[in-house]
Parts: structure tokens; C-alpha cells; sequence
């Protein structure tokens, strides 16, 4: 059966702000992909995981906990949110080996249903090694979305030009306009 539609604003974004993601505001009103199995099924199904894990109550679990950790990094100094997000790291692990390939690297989990949770603080980890000031909270007022910013020069603002940006530009449009 085909899952649902993904409602979000804001998608394709690195697995931890995809998952930081789930929550946003729309109208005035908080929304929450991962308030029951159906959104679970619609993340999953977005970041290609559906095939790790059945979307069940535990994995629900494990993501919301992994989505506060999460939340707490990027809102505070990593110093100060590094237990939560090695609480979720304790749950798996890189296996290295050797394959007729090469060199490769494989997440292991002593539970399953910890998975998508580990991918995503493991993506994070990688966020940081890369660039951490590209992550970025949308500077749109209201906005509680997060995005990486991969633009050349690294300025990009909002989460998206054509809503937060525009709403930014034509406010200050306005203010101008009302001025003069």
C-alpha cells in the first residue's frame, strides 16, 4: 500500500534536519509528522528507510527521542547536548570489512527498531565534521525549520525563498513603503 504524501514544507534536507523537520508550524498551529505510525511511515518512506524497520511503536520512540537530542544540538552547543545525542549513539555502531570492492562500512544494531534513530544522530555527527555553521535555523520569523545551507557562499537565510524569504522581503517592503 502506498503511503501518504509527505505534508511538509521543508524536505530533502540531510537525515537529521529532515528529521528536526517532522515538526513545524503552519497557520499559527504546531504540526507533527511523527505524532502517530501513518507520519512515521511518511518519514520513512521519504528518507528511504521504510525497508529497515516496520514503522512501529518503537521506532516512533527511538525517533522522537533522537529528534530532542537533535534539537537540543543544533538550539544549544553540542557540548551541552552531547549526552542525548550519544545516548542515541549507544544504540549502534560502523562495522568495517573488507568486500570484493574494497573497503566498506556497514551501521550495526544490537536492536533494529533504533535504526532510523542512529542513522540520523550518526548524520548529524557527519553534518558537524563537515561544516557546522552551515546548519542553519530558517531566520523566517515563526519558522522552527532547519536546513543546510549549501549555497556557494554560504548566506542562505531561510528555508525556503519562496515562503520565508518572501514573507521576509515583503514585510520589510511594507515597512518601507509605509514610511514614505
Amino acid at each position: 500500500m502506498p503511503t501518504a504524501r509527505d505534508p511538509r514544507p521543508l524536505t530533502g534536507e540531510p537525515l537529521a534536519l529532515d528529521l528536526l523537520n517532522t515538526r513545524w508550524t503552519a497557520d499559527g498551529v504546531t504540526r507533527d509528522l511523527l505524532a502517530d505510525l501513518d507520519g512515521l511511515a511518511v518519514w520513512l518512506e521519504s528518507n528511504r528507510l521504510a525497508g529497515i524497520h516496520p514503522a512501529d511503536a518503537q521506532v516512533l520512540a527511538h525517533l522522537r527521542t533522537a529528534r530532542e537530542a537533535l534539537r537540543a544540538a543544533v538550539d544549544s552547543s553540542p557540548g551541552q547536548a552531547a549526552p542525548l545525542v550519544d545516548a542515541v549513539l549507544e544504540h549502534g555502531r560502523i562495522r568495517a570489512r573488507l568486500t570484493a570492492a574494497g573497503p566498506a562500512e556497514e551501521p550495526e544494531f544490537a536492536d533494529p527498531s533504533w535504526a532510523p534513530a542512529w542513522l540520523a544522530a550518526r548524520d548529524y555527527l557527519k553534518l558537524l565534521a563537515r561544516a557546522p555553521e552551515r546548519i542553519r535555523a530558517c531566520a523566517g520569523g515563526g519558522c522552527v525549520l532547519h536546513f543546510y545551507d549549501t549555497s556557494r557562499n554560504g548566506t542562505r537565510r531561510w528555508c525556503s525563498m519562496a515562503v520565508c524569504g518572501n514573507r521576509a522581503k515583503a514585510s520589510r517592503h511594507y515597512a518601507r513603503s509605509r514610511d514614505a
